[in-house]
């Protein structure tokens, strides 16, 4: 069963499921021509909101050491929002720092209940920021206690590596959180790149 937190917007009911701290393991292999990386890696991800319809999304990722009692290395971060695709309006902040101009017009579960897609889900906006000059925006949808996310647009500095798609898979499975991300980069097609299983820590 999942606890709704206390003055949780109405629009983060559908992505509830994934609030708190998860930490875990998995597993990196991608294939690059003839050469193959396959590493094993730990991975922290939090969710958490601050009132506003979106969760706040990070995530730090750590190598597994190649020889027993050495140490662990800092593999890489990301940060990003997770909110349900809608049109912006008087009632929502913005752009910038400019108030709403209105209430909210999603408050509660029926007025949300409206966004729900031909499939039964919720549209999604993903944008996630990488520290290697790549930001992505996803788009996707929620069902339930599973995401499915694609990218609409990749941004790269001049400096950052050829990255040019990816997709994201993420599931609640008996109290875990599986994901999966596949990436086209480095002149390759879109394949298979990382996944990992996440227990709940917080």
């Amino acid at each position: 069963m999942i606890e709704l937190p206390v003055g949780l917007p109405a629009e983060l009911v559908p992505l509830s499921w994934l609030l708190g701290v998860w930490e875990g393991s998995g597993v990196i292999d991608y294939q690059v021509g003839d050469e193959s990386v396959t590493r094993e890696f730990g991975q922290r991800v939090s969710f958490s909101h601050d009132g506003l319809p979106h969760l706040n999304y990070t995530s730090y990722t750590w190598l597994f050491p190649a020889e027993a009692g050495g140490d662990p290395v800092p593999l890489t971060t990301e940060t990003g929002y997770w909110r349900l695709a809608r049109p912006r309006g008087e009632g929502d902040p913005g752009p910038a720092m400019l108030p709403a101009a209105a209430e909210s017009a999603y408050t509660d579960a029926e007025q949300v209940e409206a966004l729900r897609n031909a499939e039964g889900g919720f549209d999604l906006e993903v944008p996630i920021v990488h520290p290697d000059g790549v930001t992505e925006l996803y788009l996707g949808q929620v069902k339930g206690p599973r995401i499915d996310l694609a990218t609409d647009a990749v941004i790269r500095t001049s400096g950052a590596k050829p990255y040019a798609a990816a997709t994201r898979l993420y599931g609640l499975v008996d109290g875990h959180l599986l994901w999966a991300w596949d990436i086209a980069a480095l002149g390759q097609d879109l394949r298979t790149h990382a996944s990992a299983r996440l227990a709940k820590a917080e």
